[in-house]
């Protein structure tokens, strides 16, 4: 069946750095336009940043441009985000999504705490 799984989320001070990883299974990786997503308690889920099928285009939400890379590894069928600078108020849960027309798949999340 089709997964996507988060990893590499944790605590972490303001200004460190954590990469994200999501492993998809039971789907063709390639098509999918990948992207991560975040929730914060109390708020509604943001789109993050996302990466077009060859990686060739990607988008940040303002917030986090130059802070954060999105990238993936179709022969590994990973999506990573490298996110650097971290701040208090990137502390969320992060959805990985993969995503093409019809088709719309989430994983479970993991949680980034920005904290000191």
């Amino acid at each position: 069946q089709v997964q996507l799984v988060e990893s590499g989320g944790g605590l972490v001070q303001p200004g460190g750095s954590l990469r994200l990883s999501c492993a998809a299974s039971g789907f063709s990786f390639s098509p999918y336009a990948m992207s991560w997503y975040r929730q914060a308690p109390g708020k509604e889920r943001e789109l993050v940043a996302s990466v077009s099928t060859f990686g060739v285009s990607t988008y940040y939400r303002p917030s986090v441009k130059g802070r954060f890379t999105i990238s993936r590894d179709n022969a590994e069928n990973t999506v990573y985000l490298r996110m650097n600078s971290l701040k208090p108020e990137d502390t969320a849960v992060y959805y990985c999504n993969a995503r093409r027309v019809g088709e719309d798949y989430w994983g479970q999340g993991t949680q980034v705490t920005v904290s000191s």
